[in-house]
């Protein structure tokens, strides 16, 4: 027994020692394992002998079969349903008064467009202006136009006339130098493109102003430091790397304008969607007219499509994905 309060110590251990690997000596001792087979069953076995059993998902087959088979009936329904009326549909399809209208339609994006992201670029700045009252207007024309539905814009638009008989030219709060009569000088195609201009300003705005904010504030300091106008700044810095993320948003914002162009309907121009109502309000063929409609608009969404890829790839050239 020990007097003191160490632990008692433990006898020394003799080191294992491993066994031989030699040929079999003596009678009593156990042969050796095989090493090729102690090897394999070890933890650093060879892998070409194992077997490798892929991943199985059974409910994956099983969606894509069911969606398979939908799609198939679908497809066969399309071709099959006598109430699709092709006929009828290859007949309008290239009709002189629907090629009109889709040329009615393209100009109505085309001038929606142009002059909504000029005036969304000038309230995005706004936006970012160190002036309070810039931001002030900018934001309250942003809120007011995200607010109001689009057909009640175009209608105002197209009453203009019912609110202000003239509007003139002048010194503010003071005599006017010369005046136009508003009757003659907003009509329904001016009425919608205003409309849809102004309407797509306040979208614009929020989507070249998130584009700006992604720039790396430190590319600004650096071109500050070295003396680069605050303009080229803009123009040779900041605008071509928010592309990137201002090109996406904006493609999406530009085919909800063309499919948008359907609801100037309401004031009786004859873009695509309006004719063709009118068409099968005369011949009564509602299904395949809405056809003709539904085709050209997915034609055109699609090119819109193709050159979205295209300019994204060009303005995304250096960067990494």
């Amino acid at each position: 027994m020990s007097l003191t309060s160490d632990p008692p110590i433990d006898p020394p251990t003799e080191p294992a020692t491993d066994p031989p690997t030699g040929p079999f000596i003596g009678p009593s001792a156990d042969p050796p394992a095989d090493p090729p087979a102690a090897k394999a069953a070890g933890p650093g076995a060879d892998h070409e002998a194992l077997t490798v059993v892929p991943v199985r998902h059974p409910w994956r087959w099983v969606a894509i079969a069911a969606t398979a088979v939908l799609l198939a009936q679908f497809l066969n329904g399309l071709i099959t349903n006598p109430g699709w009326e092709w006929d009828v549909f290859a007949q309008f399809f290239t009709a002189p008064t629907i090629l009109k209208a889709v040329w009615i339609t393209l100009q109505l994006t085309f001038y929606g467009t142009a002059i909504g992201f000029a005036l969304g670029v000038v309230l995005a700045f706004m936006r970012l202006s160190a002036s309070a009252f810039l931001r002030t207007v900018a934001y309250g024309y942003i809120w007011a136009f995200r607010s109001i539905p689009l057909i009640v814009q175009l209608l105002f638009w197209f009453n203009l006339a019912y609110l202000y008989k003239e509007l003139q030219f002048g010194i503010p709060f003071g005599p006017g130098f010369f005046s136009f009569d508003t009757m003659n000088l907003v009509g329904a195609t001016s009425a919608a493109v205003l409309g849809l201009a102004l309407h797509q300003a306040a979208y614009a705005a929020e989507i070249v102003r998130g584009g700006v904010l992604a720039v790396d504030s430190g590319q600004l300091e650096a071109a500050s430091a070295l003396g680069i106008p605050r303009i080229r700044q803009l123009r040779r810095i900041v605008l071509p790397q928010a592309m990137r993320s201002i090109l996406p948003n904006a493609a999406n914002e530009i085919i909800s304008l063309f499919k948008g162009t359907s609801i100037v309907s309401v004031m009786a121009i004859g873009e695509l969607f309006y004719q063709v109502q009118v068409v099968y309000g005369r011949n009564g063929r509602v299904v395949p007219l809405l056809m003709v409609a539904t085709v050209w608009y997915i034609l055109l969404t699609t090119a819109l499509s193709v050159l979205q890829h295209y300019v994204e790839r060009h303005y995304a050239k250096g960067a990494v994905r």
